[in-house]
């Protein structure tokens, strides 16, 4: 088992400040709107360069999402940003009328997902922003897992063309991608080659399945570990080539267990293959205020959770 270290953490929301900054230096054609959070989603250094290709929508993200699908018209290529709850959850007609059923060119980037959002509370502590996101025809869905990915992804989906969701976080997590990667959607990444289960995660997750990894390793449990960074269009090809040579599967995600990746990865497995598939996300409830760490904790999306669904898994297929 490759085995992954790292040297620095930092949040995936300045991978997305850094992107941006790259991108304000070699694609004009980019712009940024957000809701009244330029600090939160770490813009200072894009508006800095850019004054005239940013735009402050303050807080009314229904008119963001209005004003970037206008923009898109005239060649433009919006990023409107806000946290994820309110780029989703507040706004979703806006997005299924003026971005979605038009196909508009309008990347929503959306910070603060997830129950790692923290002492913020369930308020702000969306879950289902995967799922609903991922109905919409069209629309792709991606969820990096550290700042380096991050930074790669916010570069790559100004070359896509098509409405896109981007979700990325607030908590500092380990760097451990290649800072020079090349982003490819809708591709999965191989993180670790194995025989005796699949574990595919997402976003912070991702991080948490390489720990199960190590553990189950001592065990004697040989995993394979894959990062499903693409959420739509995901990458079947991948999952089946996994599951046929271990026979089992674990889903990952920090989002709830509706409608999110696991989901997802059930609707293959039944059109293709059925092997035994184990879930580690939240289960069908809201969040609650507490630190990163104590809700991982409380609602089962650590390393050791992964490590017991993957016996749950392999055992099922024995």
């Amino acid at each position: 088992m490759k085995k992954y270290t790292y040297t620095e953490k930092k949040d995936t929301r300045s991978g997305f400040g850094a992107g941006m900054h790259e991108l304000g230096k070699h694609n004009p054609d980019v712009v940024a709107l957000c809701a009244d959070l330029v600090g939160s989603l770490k813009l200072d250094p894009f508006i800095k360069e850019n004054p005239e290709r940013f735009f402050q929508c303050g807080i009314s993200e229904a008119n963001m999402i209005g004003v970037s699908a206008g923009l898109t018209i005239g060649g433009k290529i919006p990023y409107a940003t806000t946290f994820a709850n309110f780029a989703t959850g507040r706004v979703y007609d806006q997005i299924r009328q003026s971005v979605a059923y038009s196909n508009k060119n309008v990347k929503i980037c959306a910070s603060h997902a997830g129950l790692t959002l923290g002492e913020d509370g369930a308020t702000h502590q969306i879950l289902e922003d995967l799922g609903m996101m991922k109905m919409l025809p069209g629309m792709t869905v991606i969820n990096p897992c550290d700042y380096n990915q991050t930074k790669a992804a916010t570069m790559a989906i100004a070359e896509h063309e098509g409405p896109v969701y981007l979700r990325f976080g607030r908590p500092v997590v380990p760097i451990f991608t290649d800072p020079d990667q090349k982003f490819e959607i809708g591709k999965a990444w191989m993180v670790n080659e194995g025989k005796d289960v699949s574990i595919f995660a997402t976003g912070h997750l991702v991080w948490e399945a390489i720990q199960a990894g190590e553990m189950l390793e001592k065990e004697g449990i040989d995993a394979e570990i894959i990062n499903i960074h693409t959420i739509k269009p995901l990458d079947e090809e991948a999952i089946m080539k996994s599951v046929k040579k271990t026979g089992c599967a674990v889903s990952a995600e920090e989002h709830n267990r509706l409608g999110g990746l696991g989901d997802s990865i059930a609707q293959v497995l039944v059109k293709n293959q059925l092997v035994p598939q184990e879930y580690v996300a939240v289960n069908d409830s809201f969040g609650e205020s507490g630190t990163p760490a104590q809700l991982m904790e409380k609602y089962g999306l650590t390393a050791k959770d992964i490590v017991a669904a993957a016996k749950r898994a392999i055992e099922r297929k024995g």
